[in-house]
């Protein structure tokens, strides 16, 4: 399980993501934040394992995910989903993930052909502002960490679109 602490985008800072023990597993650098909104993921010693950013050019919010240098996926919003959002993580190949539930409120599952890989959940956790990402054996963790970011920083760039559009009609 990893731990990993809710709207960090909006402040841009650094910070860890943790194991089940408190243990610094990977670093996220949220300092690179730019017009792509790169993210940039460190092993516990430093060292950059993958890279997260945001397609400037696409018909709805697409991020892509590299790991080791590697294009590993594409995580992008579905457009016909009627009543909740759902993202697809488009991986090389015939075995592309689905992240459905509750996006906003970090209540949804992860699913490979219909099979549950990963969950994500703010209930497992007694930690303010932080949720749990429980990944299944044989699973790149980078993978599922890298797309439930993606995820966060599409939500967070809608809430920050809906923000402004809100305050321009007033």
């Amino acid at each position: 399980m990893f731990v990993i602490r809710e709207k960090f985008f909006s402040i841009g800072d650094d910070f860890d993501v943790l194991d089940e023990h408190g243990n610094k597993v990977f670093h996220v650098d949220g300092k690179v934040l730019s017009i792509r909104d790169k993210v940039v993921i460190e092993d516990a010693s430093g060292q950059e394992v993958a890279t997260l950013h945001r397609h400037l050019v696409s018909l709805r919010p697409t991020y892509e995910i590299r790991i080791g240098g590697e294009k590993a996926a594409e995580v992008r919003k579905k457009l016909f989903t009627p009543f909740r959002d759902k993202f697809t993580i488009d991986v090389p190949g015939p075995d592309d993930l689905e992240m459905k539930g509750d996006l906003l409120d970090h209540e949804y599952v992860i699913e490979r052909g219909g099979e549950e890989v990963a969950a994500v959940s703010k209930r497992w956790l007694t930690i303010r502002d932080t949720y749990a990402v429980q990944i299944s054996a044989g699973v790149e963790p980078l993978l599922i960490i890298g797309a439930v970011l993606a995820l966060d920083l599409a939500l967070e760039r809608a809430e920050d679109k809906k923000e402004k559009k809100d305050r321009d009609e007033d």
